[in-house]
């Protein structure tokens, strides 16, 4: 049995470490393309403005045109060239990212990736999600190592909406529960091994870290101060669940994220949110343990994440659309079918409506 754990070189958090980024830019060359929108390069100025003080670098501004599609990769590589740029930085949120890692994946160049929310563990990951010019999605592209650095300023963090965090924290929610999943049923991991006890063993510290942190973090972004739960959820939605997940797998949780695309009261909502539903409809798929159910379902609702599909847009529910929402979880090749038994579109749908009747029941019972 192959086993395999992929993760970034090096991953550095911290308040205000964006201000050291020449620094680390210095550890890959001299010269950097920065790929970022004006907005979030804006939000950032003064950050990089102390960091060019602080250390003698290069950056060499390449305005992200906002998707990660196969011609803003062609744009950023030809600044790139044209430049004779040394290291990429990706900064700003996942489209940014993703579109700096496949930069210097096809440029063969070491690549810094400085997020400025944390509502996914995308900063993490070897992969890229490709859009169309129209913003819909194309395809993966999995690159051959993760980012070099991954750096992370959590004064920054705390600044962005709360919204983001806790999208992050739904994402990271079904860590544990998708990597658990993957180990029963012997599941290949996203880089195609089996998982290690270590990912395993991260997926779970992720989920704890949730239970015990994301409320008191919630509140310090609610405030914009950097505390020590903070900074537990950053290291959880971004490193802990960016491991888990890559290094162990994906299940239902995500499958069902996928079928909720189809329903368009949905399209307003996180990833992260919509993940967190998935979680609930996935612990009724394996019918887990009634008191694990109602701590997730208690806990999503602690923290405003979904537990109902009326959380998530949908005022009525149209049996032939939930249907569709199940058939899409269950299309060829998607991640449900890491579940460590058989799973149909009819299974798929009576989940969704138990999980949307147990969390209207706790609303109506905890009002």
């Amino acid at each position: 049995m192959r086993k395999i754990l992929i993760s970034p070189s090096k991953y550095l958090q911290g308040k205000g470490e964006l201000s050291n980024l020449g620094t680390y830019v210095n550890d890959y060359g001299k010269k950097a393309l920065l790929i970022a929108s004006k907005d979030d390069r804006n939000r950032v100025i003064k950050y990089i403005e102390s960091a060019l003080e602080k250390e003698a670098f290069e950056i060499i501004y390449g305005d992200f045109g906002g998707e990660c599609t196969k011609n803003e990769i062609e744009k950023q590589r030809k600044i790139f060239n044209d430049n004779k740029c040394e290291v990429v930085i990706g900064l700003g949120g996942g489209k940014a990212l993703d579109t700096a890692k496949a930069v210097s994946h096809y440029e063969n160049k070491d690549v810094i990736i400085v997020p400025t929310i944390a509502s996914t563990d995308a900063p993490c990951s070897s992969l890229a999600v490709i859009y169309t010019e129209k913003g819909e999605f194309e395809e993966y592209i999995f690159f051959k190592k993760n980012p070099n650095l991954v750096l992370v300023d959590t004064e920054i963090i705390a600044n962005a909406p709360t919204r983001f965090l806790v999208s992050g924290i739904g994402d990271a929610l079904s860590t544990y529960f998708e990597a658990r999943a993957c180990e029963k049923s012997f599941a290949d991991n996203i880089p195609g091994g089996k998982s290690t006890k270590a990912a395993i063993a991260i997926a779970k510290l992720c989920y704890e870290t949730l239970l015990e942190d994301s409320l008191k973090a919630k509140y310090a972004s609610d405030n914009n101060v950097v505390t020590m739960a903070l900074e537990n959820i950053v290291e959880a939605n971004i490193l802990l669940s960016g491991i888990g997940f890559e290094s162990s797998g994906l299940a239902a949780a995500h499958a069902i994220h996928n079928g909720l695309t189809v329903m368009e009261e949905t399209h307003k909502y996180f990833h992260g949110e919509k993940v967190a539903f998935g979680v609930i409809v996935q612990l009724v798929l394996e019918n887990a343990n009634k008191d694990e159910l109602n701590k997730i379902i208690k806990f999503n609702k602690s923290l405003g994440l979904p537990i109902c599909l009326k959380d998530l847009g949908v005022k009525k529910i149209d049996s032939k659309k939930i249907m569709e929402v199940s058939s899409l979880s269950c299309a060829d090749g998607e991640t449900i079918y890491n579940m460590p038994f058989e799973v149909t579109k009819e299974d798929v749908f009576a989940a969704i409506i138990t999980a949307n009747k147990l969390g209207e029941d706790y609303e109506k019972n905890n009002k």
